[in-house]
């Protein structure tokens, strides 16, 4: 073979080799696109157009799709009826959510209340479908609550969204989310009761304990709801597996929450971090702890000036709790934040 024909050999297997690397990536790109394609088209939300927020005809749809799974009569009522001996109990608003029916809301207060105490308040059932916050409110003020007689004045109110309870959702009937509505004009009945009552007290509260649970269902309900009611791509996320904390960013009390963490690792197992050092997409600042903007998101745990506050986060779906397990901790995260803010004073 000549020198030529060698180099006219070469020549064409780099070309063949540069287009086989060519085609490889063309065939990649397709067969990723496919896959984005087809996990797109499996994990869109049934209602809506994908990248277009929702209007009124979406939202009434999506209303139509929740239904009543359980009694905020039967589950929650009945025990606050059952409380009244032990507390004044304060009905602080109603929501008229017709055609589902009229929910009175209620609040839990000191029998004992004494204006020379401090204060603290306890909430439950922001997110209705968040079921320990609720329970584990309950649980505090039947098993514990007493023993903090004489010694701080309590406001609890256990079932801040009862529709949401009834319906096992996040958000209220017109598709919004509780949990970013503690704010002036508040688009949320629910939110807007709450801040009346707690209104008079504000300043006087020394520590606030808002009681949540991330669930599965956060993943394969919520958060696609979010993201094709507000027209956005959803990003796929990872449920922490345990008990965690919200910090104010504006104001974080660290050793406040690291005494409640150590209080519920007596119950239950604290969330680790992932692989980037996270939990729900927000570096840990201590185990088991992330920080918050609360008073800028518009979170029900920013709406008094206490010195103490946090938000729980329960996730009730692991296999190494129990949901007794799941009240309990709330309860017991309930009795540190108090203990500590008696011990360190507002």
């Amino acid at each position: 073979m000549t020198g030529h024909a060698v180099a006219l050999a070469g020549l064409r297997r780099k070309v063949f080799v540069r287009l086989r690397r060519l085609c490889g990536r063309m065939l990649e790109c397709m067969l990723s696109a496919s896959v984005s394609q087809a996990m797109n088209t499996s994990t869109a939300y049934p209602i809506g157009t994908p990248g277009q927020p929702w209007g009124e005809a979406e939202k009434a749809a999506w209303r139509a799709r929740q239904r009543k799974q359980r009694s905020y009569a039967d589950d929650v009522l009945s025990v606050i009826e059952r409380l009244r001996p032990h507390f004044e109990v304060r009905s602080y608003g109603e929501l008229d959510y017709a055609p589902d029916g009229r929910y009175p809301l209620f609040a839990l207060r000191s029998r004992d209340w004494d204006d020379a105490l401090p204060c603290a308040l306890v909430t439950g059932g922001v997110h209705g479908y968040e079921t320990s916050g609720v329970f584990g409110a309950l649980q505090f003020a039947e098993q514990h609550a007493a023993s903090y007689a004489e010694r701080i004045n309590l406001l609890v109110t256990p079932c801040v969204s009862p529709w949401a309870y009834e319906r096992i959702h996040r958000w209220n009937p017109a598709a919004i989310d509780p949990n970013r509505s503690f704010r002036a004009n508040s688009p949320a009945p629910e939110s807007a009761a709450l801040m009346s009552l707690v209104a008079p007290l504000r300043d006087r509260f020394i520590v606030h304990i808002d009681l949540h649970e991330t669930t599965d269902s956060d993943e394969s309900e919520f958060r696609p709801a979010l993201a094709a009611r507000d027209g956005k791509t959803l990003e796929p996320g990872e449920i922490p597996d345990g008990f965690y904390l919200v910090d104010d960013s504006e104001q974080p009390q660290p050793a406040f929450q690291q005494a409640v963490i150590a209080a519920v690792a007596q119950v239950t197992h604290i969330a680790p971090a992932d692989a980037r050092g996270e939990i729900i997409g927000s570096p840990i600042v201590a185990p088991g702890v992330i920080e918050y903007p609360f008073e800028r998101l518009g979170l029900c745990a920013g709406i008094t000036r206490a010195r103490y506050k946090t938000t729980t986060e329960v996730y009730p779906d692991s296999p190494r709790t129990t949901p007794e397990a799941c009240n309990a901790a709330q309860a017991a995260a309930v009795c540190a934040a108090l203990d500590y803010a008696l011990t360190h004073g507002g």
